[in-house]
């Protein structure tokens, strides 16, 4: 008998995930990888704010995740500032190139958009928005929050065992193109796990952005070699189109849930559909609900179909969409919510609407500071590898954002010159009373808004930590089908069947729901934090003591 055995024999693990809530007072940092965790933290500790750390952690992420995200891709960020109680937006996605047009398309023998190759590559908008982000939000040059990503990727990093699998299944994509094979294959194949993978190219690309700055990127060698594979493999992208982008500030949107602030990117970002579900399901007692129980995720698939039938047939670029304009106000409005959850039977599925094919490939992470100041930060190439398109000698692997255009001019979001893609990437942040409540994200493509419904019932209607927000079982509804995982009991799993829903049951921690991160900041200050089992990352948070004193 174990000593202390009568008194210690029922005590388990406050979740069934296998991690604990990490718990801190000042800094934390949440992200799907250790190394770009720690990197996060590190400049924390040398006080760095929130948006520092995320900076870092996304190039980081660059690196060690070139699949999910990378310097050819696109970010996005909300930002609280603890000063005022603002919470700032920030658009880094890239366009259409102006020499991309439907008619083009068309007569290439297309009659939508490709999804891999050159056709689909837009203007690559990340690295704009983590200087951008350095400049206006940090304290900290992007030299130095460039370093962790050049070691990693000059010195090598051992490949993690779900970034591996990801690897593997992009082998013959990676294969297509000579200087992807050469950049990010070892002998033909990707690299196993636990591997050490070096990438030369993508280190001497940060370094000349460390040094020169954004421009660096943007013009010269990088910008001129982007082209060139892009025009290479079909597409459109110029060394002009890079030279003309710049980041967008934008007046984030938002909609109070059960006392919580919500915010969201506005349009041409899918934010839109998380606000429409959350104002749906307010008017539903959730939390009286079982929340792995049927009815629980009935009522959010329900939500769901209703919010992406607007998300598809009326989102789009609103510089470009202007007549009419894409509703934001009314779609994110309460009478509008109101009039739809009439349509929302509590016994019975309704049929959902066509929707687009999105990619999946993602790279979410969040920070608080010391300071109070929270950055809810999302990078991305689309789909895996993106474009499967590397520009030689600099390391960047391109993105198919432009997939999700339409090849017809009378849709919001059809392709158009200079026309920012609809994005699926979307960072989440929430207030209560003016102080920041959390910062959290859900990536996934089309999982993302319903994560962000979910993540956020499971923490406002059921009072779950943030570890068990983000491990609970979600569901995905895609295409008419909903998958849950294997975790959903088997009887609510035949409840939901009753009421109509074609149900496909996956493995207990199925990738499809996406991966979560999220940073709780309790009334007294405390920062809660989980990280999703689903990836390999972490959370971490500082220890007493002040910034600068590498205190953890």
């Amino acid at each position: 008998m174990f000593r202390g055995e009568e008194t210690t024999a029922h005590i388990r693990r406050p979740d069934r995930g296998g991690r604990s809530t990490v718990f801190g007072t000042r800094g934390a940092v949440a992200c799907e990888h250790p190394s770009a965790a720690l990197a996060g933290l590190r400049v924390l500790d040398e006080g760095g704010t929130a948006a520092d750390a995320c900076v870092a952690m996304a190039a980081a992420m660059a690196v060690v995740g070139p699949m999910a995200t990378g310097m050819g891709g696109d970010a996005f960020l909300l930002f609280y500032e603890a000063g005022t109680g603002r919470v700032l937006g920030a658009n880094g996605s890239g366009a259409a190139p102006k020499a991309a047009t439907i008619e083009k398309l068309r007569g290439a023998g297309f009659d939508e958009m490709p999804e891999r190759g050159g056709p689909p590559i837009t203007v690559p908008g990340a690295v704009r928005l983590w200087e951008d982000a350095a400049d206006s939000l940090g304290n900290l040059p992007l030299a130095r929050l460039l370093e962790p990503a050049y070691e990693l990727a000059e010195n090598g990093f051992p490949v993690s065992e779900v970034f591996a699998r990801y690897w593997g299944v992009a082998e013959d994509l990676l294969r297509g193109n000579e200087a992807a094979a050469k950049t990010l294959l070892v002998d033909g194949r990707a690299p196993r796990p636990g591997e050490v993978f070096a990438q030369p190219d993508i280190a001497g690309t940060l370094s000349a952005v460390a040094e020169g700055g954004a421009d660096a990127f943007y013009n010269g060698r990088v910008a001129r070699s982007m082209a060139q594979a892009a025009q290479s493999a079909g597409g459109y992208l110029a060394e002009e189109d890079l030279a003309a982008h710049e980041t967008l500030w934008v007046e984030p949107i938002s909609t109070d849930y059960r006392g919580v602030r919500v915010y969201e990117i506005p349009p041409p970002g899918q934010g839109i559909a998380a606000l429409e579900m959350l104002n749906i399901l307010e008017g539903f007692d959730l939390a009286a609900l079982d929340p792995s129980g049927a009815d629980r995720v009935h009522l959010e698939v329900e939500a769901k179909k209703l919010a992406y039938a607007d998300l598809h047939k009326e989102v789009g670029d609103p510089e470009f969409w202007r007549d009419p304009p894409v509703p934001t106000g009314r779609l994110i409005s309460k009478d509008y919510a109101d009039s739809l959850r009439e349509n929302v039977s509590p016994d019975r599925a309704a049929v959902a609407s066509a929707e687009p094919p999105l990619g999946e490939d993602t790279t979410y992470l969040c920070a608080v500071d010391a300071e109070g100041n929270g950055c809810s930060f999302i990078n991305s190439l689309y789909m895996g590898f993106g474009s499967g398109v590397v520009a030689p000698g600099t390391g960047v692997c391109l993105q198919n954002r432009g997939f999700s255009f339409r090849l017809d001019p009378n849709h919001p979001n059809g392709l158009a010159p200079g026309k920012r893609p609809m994005h699926t990437i979307i960072p989440g942040l929430a207030t209560r009373e003016g102080a920041l409540w959390a910062v959290f994200g859900n990536m996934g493509g089309p999982m993302q808004p319903q994560g962000h419904a979910q993540v956020l019932s499971n923490l406002i209607d059921h009072g779950m930590s943030a570890q068990e927000a983000v491990d609970h079982p979600r569901h995905l509804h895609l295409d008419g089908t909903l998958l849950v995982e294997g975790r959903l009991p088997e009887r609510e799993v035949g409840r939901l069947k009753e009421k109509g829903h074609e149900v496909e049951v996956g493995e207990d921690y199925v990738v499809p729901v996406g991966g979560a991160q999220v940073i709780r900041v309790h009334e007294d200050g405390v920062r809660a934090c989980g990280s999703d089992p689903r990836k390999d990352g972490c959370a971490l948070a500082q220890g007493p003591g002040h910034a600068g004193d590498g205190g953890r």
